[in-house]
Formats: C-alpha cells, sequence, structure tokens
C-alpha cells in the first residue's frame, strides 16, 4: 500500500514539473524581442528654379574665310607674304608680271587722245553746218553726215575712257591683294607659275579666327520638348542669361570664354532630323582653329519648379523603370514609379511621381518592402553623425 501512495506522488510530481515547463516556456515567448524595424535617412522634397542646360557636339569655322584667286593672268613675279602669318585687308599677296597690262593701258590712253584730238575739228565743223543749213546753202543730208560724224566721236572718247579705265583695273589686280584681315595659310603656287583669271585652285585661303563661329545641331524632338514645357509652364526661357553658351574642348577642359548663341536655323536636315545653331565665341589667344571638335552647353530654361532627388535614391524594377521609395504619414514605406527628365549633377530631375514635401529615402536597408515600419533620420543629422564618428575614431587612433 505505501508503495502505491510513494508511485502516485512520484506521479504527481512529475507531472507539477512538466506543467511548470510549459508555462515558463510560454512565458518566454511572451516576453521575447520587439519586431525589427529598420532605420532609414530621408529628405524632405523642396521644389526650387533649377537652370537646365544640354550638350550639344559640333564643329568650329572661322567667321570670315576667303579664298585668295588671280583677276587676271600671267607670271606669279614674287610672293609678298610668310605662310602662316596674319594680313591684313589690303595687303599685297602676290605679284603678276604687269608688262602686258601696262602695255594695254598705254594703248588705251593712246586711242582715247586720238578721239578727243579730232573732236573740236568735228565741233567746229558741226556747227558751220548749222549756220549753212538756215541760209540753205546746204542741204540737209550734209548737216545730217556732220552731226553723225560728231556723235560718232563722242562715243568713241567713251569708249576710250572706259578703256583706260579697264586697263587700269587690270594693271591694278596684277598686284594681288588680301580682301580681308586673317590669318593665311599656305600658298598652292611658287614664283615663275602662270595662273589665269579665276582659276579653280586659290593661290591661298585666309581665315579671320577671331571671333569664331561654333556650329551644333539639335534634334527636332529635344525642340518640341523644350516647346511643350514652355507651353505648359514648366520652362522659362526668358533668362538673362539664356543666350550664354559655354563650351568643352576636345580635351574635356573648359573653354575660358562664353559664347552667343547667334540664331536657329529654321530648316530641319531631312538626313538627320536636327536643326543648326550657331554660337558665336571670341577667340583672342588663338586657341580654338578651324575644324576643331567641341561640345557646346546651351541653357535651354529655368525649371521654375523643379524637383531634384539624389541619384542614389533611385532604383530600378526588372524593365529599368525608375523608383523611389518615401515614408509616408504612417511612418511606412511606400513605393513611388517617377518619370524622370535628366541627371543635373550627382541628382535627377523628376518629372512626375513625387511633390514637394514627400519624404524620399535616400539610405536604406535592402530588405525594407513597402508598408514596412521605419525609423526615419533626417539625411543631414545621419551625415554629421557619421561624420562626428569618423572624427572621433581618428582622434582615439591617433592617442
Amino acid at each position: 500500500m505505501k508503495s502505491i501512495q510513494k508511485g502516485r506522488l512520484l506521479l504527481y510530481f512529475a507531472v507539477f514539473i512538466s506543467t511548470g515547463l510549459i508555462f515558463t516556456a510560454c512565458g518566454e515567448q511572451k516576453s521575447g524581442p520587439p519586431p525589427f524595424v529598420p532605420e532609414v535617412t530621408y529628405i524632405t522634397l523642396q521644389s526650387n528654379p533649377v537652370a537646365t542646360t544640354t550638350e550639344l557636339p559640333g564643329r568650329t569655322s572661322p567667321k570670315l574665310i576667303a579664298e585668295v584667286r588671280p583677276q587676271v593672268g600671267g607670271i606669279i613675279q614674287k610672293r609678298l607674304f610668310t605662310e602662316g602669318a596674319d594680313v591684313k585687308a589690303g595687303q599685297p599677296l602676290f605679284q603678276i608680271d604687269p608688262a602686258l597690262y601696262q602695255v594695254a593701258l598705254e594703248n588705251a590712253k593712246a586711242a582715247l587722245a586720238r578721239s578727243e584730238a579730232q573732236l573740236s575739228t568735228v565741233q567746229l565743223r558741226e556747227a558751220r553746218f548749222r549756220d549753212l543749213l538756215a541760209e540753205k546753202a546746204i542741204s540737209q543730208q550734209d548737216y545730217d553726215d556732220a552731226s553723225a560724224t560728231l556723235r560718232q566721236i563722242q562715243a568713241d572718247i567713251q569708249y576710250g575712257r572706259a578703256s583706260v579705265e579697264a586697263a587700269q583695273i587690270n594693271l591694278r589686280y596684277t598686284a594681288i591683294t588680301a580682301p580681308i584681315s586673317g590669318r593665311i595659310g599656305k600658298s598652292n603656287v611658287t614664283e615663275g607659275a602662270l595662273v589665269t583669271a579665276h582659276q579653280p585652285l586659290a593661290l591661298a585661303t585666309i581665315q579671320q579666327l577671331d571671333p569664331m563661329y561654333v556650329d551644333v545641331s539639335q534634334s527636332t524632338a529635344e525642340i518640341l520638348r523644350l516647346q511643350r514645357q514652355m507651353g505648359e509652364g514648366q520652362l522659362d526661357s526668358n533668362g538673362k542669361n539664356q543666350k550664354q553658351v559655354k563650351l568643352l574642348l576636345d580635351d574635356g577642359t573648359e573653354y575660358a570664354h562664353k559664347g552667343h548663341l547667334q540664331f536657329r536655323d529654321i530648316t530641319v536636315d531631312p538626313s538627320t532630323g536636327s536643326v543648326n545653331l550657331r554660337i558665336i565665341f571670341p577667340n583672342p589667344g588663338g586657341v580654338l582653329m578651324p575644324g576643331m571638335f567641341v561640345r557646346a552647353v546651351v541653357q535651354e530654361g529655368i525649371h521654375t519648379s523643379a524637383l531634384l532627388i539624389p541619384q542614389q535614391a533611385v532604383s530600378r524594377d526588372p524593365r529599368g523603370n525608375p523608383l523611389a521609395f518615401i515614408i509616408n504619414q504612417e511612418g511606412k514605406v511606400e513605393l513611388r514609379p517617377l518619370v524622370l527628365d535628366r541627371a543635373i549633377g550627382a541628382q535627377w530631375l523628376v518629372s512626375s511621381g513625387l511633390s514637394p514635401g514627400n519624404r524620399v529615402i535616400v539610405e536604406r536597408n535592402q530588405m525594407i518592402r513597402p508598408d514596412m515600419p521605419v525609423k526615419a533620420v533626417p539625411h543631414e543629422a545621419a551625415k554629421e553623425k557619421s561624420s562626428e564618428a569618423s572624427d572621433s575614431a581618428k582622434s582615439e587612433k591617433i592617442k
């Protein structure tokens, strides 16, 4: 009997211990750690006016260019310039043998003098015949012949004067001068070469390098986009610096002088679907040379209410569409699809998807998902805290 009671006591003790362990486990589950709430940093969007620019490729060309050609034929006697030097308008460049043209001038002068010598005699004869005709001492035909002879001599004199002037012009053309001021290139002929009037081969080429033109092209799609944005009031194209243009050289450096947008062509190139723009740049140091490849940074206008977000705040879905995470009023994550206009420095210009006052997550844990609560920290405060921690670590290391 005692053994049976002892066995029952052991059984009751085992049940008691098991029940206690169960209650203990349940208690431990109820007092476990709180759910994980990730920490993110955010910025609050504000709209600000932002100037937008576009970078257009182009090439330089001289403002003035003149190909020097002879206007009379002959043998080149002298070359009167240094290749690659600056020349002034009217400066002699080549001298053609003037002997034949000097003789032609003397012949024209002699013919004019002969006609002028006959003029006085013919004038007196015509006057006498006029008086005799009034007295009916001669026939009308005799007077008409004298009058016609006078008019012929007068015409010969006019022709002679024109011939003298033409001969003088041809003689002057034997000295080939610079039509414009600028820098002259290499000579295509040497002394002793035979040249002809208006020949296809230029003797030399002069280019005016200061100022310099830069011709760039802009697609019609870009022009239509800008016109649409201006029509919707998103873009203001009346800024004071609207026509000022920066220039990037072929090595990536910025040109020291700013240019001025001179005009935009009104005709679309059918082969490229683009419109030409011409920009004029000062070139006092001769840095720009004709034919250089450059990139012009043209200001499109001012976005009066632009929204900019850091590029690191933008994610992409599997199709490459831009997305951004924001913190809603409940402190939870919300996913927003975006439409981006362009990159401005290290930021994106947002066309749609966000509005002023949105809290955009800049730095986040990779595990966050939409509707997940997060601990929001302003981005600037997080940067200051990180900077202080870095400075503290450096000071400890120095110690």
